[in-house]
């Protein structure tokens, strides 16, 4: 059985100490999801349209609309979408239970038993997924509107979603882990990125990456394509992307600058590249005009809400 505590790896997240949840729509994957990266906190992913890809702890999950996910805190992951993806996250601290643990012990044991009882990605085919979708749909909505009570009524849903889990999709017979990856390759792979995100532009190669942590360039191109689910240099390349767009979205700069800026060697090869990966020329990101409107009416009757009625 593989450790899952990475105890060095997690990131803080600030919560408000009366409310301390964060609740809300990611259109597509943003590049924080992108990158390999663990935090302190809880999460739960409901995905409300489209197709991606979670890797967690060196393991694969796709996902497909109407998935649900548990991202325990510790857990080193990333997600990636394939197609038109809207996903649900919520955020939030396990100490804002702490009261009720003394009561019922079993609350959280779909995180605390995570890969021995319970699964990241719950079982899409129980026939009682239907009512934790509807939970977490109507969360949003109470979160949303701020009536009166609502943080009430979000901790007392939460606490519904949990006991639902730990009723209906707890198992004896969890299939073991198909990861190979060990906890401290997983923490190698993990300084790595962060480094790369430090210094994005400088020209790595896979032998200066790879001697970051003492291993041979091969034996350290297959852990961490098995853990980020790609290759290093092409996991350095996106984060560059990635840069570029903001900068692009963000400023009025010469895209030829920013192309330079972001480690790119020439213009022609910068464009070449933005417009595999992301799906757009450079020139076309400052021309766009994207609307981020809340989906959850549109996904209420898809994924069984229960909207309010005026």
């Amino acid at each position: 059985m593989q450790t899952r505590g990475h105890n060095s790896l997690r990131e803080k997240v600030v919560f408000s100490r009366q409310y301390p949840v964060i609740l809300g729509d990611t259109i597509g994957v943003t590049s924080t999801y992108q990158r390999l990266h663990a935090h302190d906190a809880l999460e739960i992913n409901m995905i409300k349209s489209g197709t991606g890809y979670y890797m967690i702890n060196g393991e694969r999950y796709d996902f497909r609309e109407g998935d649900i996910l548990l991202i325990n805190s510790n857990d080193l992951h990333c997600a990636y979408e394939t197609g038109n993806l809207i996903m649900q996250v919520i955020t939030f601290d396990a100490s804002w239970f702490l009261g009720l643990v003394r009561c019922d012990p079993d609350i959280l044991a779909p995180f605390k038993e995570m890969g021995l009882h319970f699964s990241n990605l719950l079982d899409r085919e129980n026939k009682h997924i239907g009512i934790l979708r509807a939970l977490l749909l109507d969360m949003q909505v109470e979160h949303e509107a701020e009536h009166q009570s609502y943080t009430s009524i979000v901790y007392a849903q939460l606490l519904q979603f949990f006991v639902y889990i730990n009723r209906y999709f707890r198992t004896d017979d969890l299939q073991p882990s198909k990861s190979t990856v060990t906890t401290t390759q997983l923490e190698k792979v993990w300084h790595v990125t962060r480094v790369m995100e430090e210094q994005p532009a400088y020209p790595w190669t896979l032998e200066e990456l790879s001697s970051l942590v003492y291993l041979s360039p091969s034996r350290f191109s297959d852990i961490f394509r098995r853990t980020a689910g790609m290759s290093p240099l092409l996991y350095l390349i996106q984060l560059r992307l990635e840069n570029a767009y903001t900068l692009l979205q963000t400023t009025d700069r010469k895209i030829l600058d920013i192309a330079m800026e972001c480690g790119f060697r020439t213009l022609s090869n910068f464009n070449r590249l933005f417009k595999r990966h992301i799906g757009m020329e450079p020139r076309n990101v400052r021309t766009q005009t994207t609307a981020i409107d809340s989906k959850i009416v549109s996904v209420f009757e898809r994924l069984g809400g229960v909207p309010e009625t005026e």
